[in-house]
């Protein structure tokens, strides 16, 4: 059954420009696959939105779709309502136009007033920086599109990879380098629209524990009030695992004991970790501590 573009994009033949560019931005927030990472459903009924409006956003396209010269995929039709080229190498290869691939760009002033998919995407997802002039021999920059992807705390310490969809169905594997910061921007060269670059901005989860400054790693362990007193070994928690470290007796709670060269690791450089200790009593009652302890406090009469 030929697919119906406006059925696709929830709107009747009689819409109006403006309610399909408003249609289009609505299903693109809500299933476009940064917003719904792994979720296949969703990734292709993003894809069909975004052919839909290929066309539809199109005053041109839309014209000869309704009178039924183009497909749904903006295919050639014959004169008897048949694609061109079904059966044989066209210009998009095998197939014919079937092996197209669109090439989804913002027009400029006077391009008829079609209102590309970067412009409508940069709004919802964060905004385009557009290029300021001819480059590459006079050829037009194209636009920067600007991402974000979330990653866990331990992953942006250690480094990563994570699979990024673009606008236009496309994917990209971004490798996170070790020690990314929250905040820090990515930048994939001619990955973006029209020969533009990607921009990814990097967003870090919380660890339940550690806390990062710098290439710094801080953490708050709780140690038993005997291994305070008589000192011995614990086990604390890294990003590279766990190690036993030397608590000395008699120690006070929050002493902080560096432990060195466990930090985060960036640009030939390593930072520490800082254990600072907190001594916690025990969860049961101690008959003979409370006694000793008694025998220290003052009672005033």
């Amino acid at each position: 059954m030929t697919e119906n573009l406006y059925k696709t994009l929830g709107v009747t033949q009689a819409a109006s420009d403006d309610e399909i560019r408003k249609a289009y931005r609505k299903l693109a927030k809500t299933c476009h696959p940064d917003t719904n990472p792994g979720d296949k459903a969703a990734e292709d009924r993003f894809k069909a939105i975004s052919r839909a409006y290929a066309i539809l956003g199109d005053p041109a396209k839309r014209k000869r779709y309704d009178k039924g010269q183009i497909d749904a995929e903006g295919n050639e039709r014959g004169p008897q309502g048949f694609p061109f080229g079904g059966m044989g190498a066209g210009p998009g290869g095998p197939g014919g136009a079937r092996g197209r691939q669109y090439s989804y760009r913002s027009t400029g002033p006077g391009a008829g007033g079609f209102a590309g998919f970067d412009d409508i995407l940069s709004d919802l997802f964060g905004g385009a920086a557009r290029g300021g002039g001819p480059r590459n021999g006079g050829r037009p920059r194209g636009e920067d599109l600007k991402l974000a992807v979330t990653v866990d705390f331990l992953d942006a310490a250690k480094g990563t990879k994570r699979r990024v969809g673009l606008p236009d169905g496309r994917h990209l594997d971004v490798t996170i380098p070790a020690g990314v910061e929250p905040g820090q921007v990515l930048r994939l060269k001619g990955q973006g629209v029209g020969g533009g670059d990607a921009l990814i901005e990097v967003q870090v989860n919380p660890h339940e524990g550690f806390r990062r400054e710098g290439l710094d790693i801080h953490l708050d362990h709780a140690i038993p009030l005997a291994l305070a007193i008589a000192g011995g070994k614990v086990t604390v928690p890294t990003i590279d695992g766990n190690v036993a470290v030397s608590v000395p007796a008699w120690t006070s709670s929050g002493k902080t004991l560096r432990l060195k060269g466990r930090g985060i690791a960036q640009g030939g450089h390593k930072g520490d970790q800082f254990v600072r200790l907190e001594i916690a009593l025990p969860t049961e009652t101690d008959p003979a501590l409370a006694q000793w302890a008694k025998g220290k406090v003052e009672t005033k009469v």
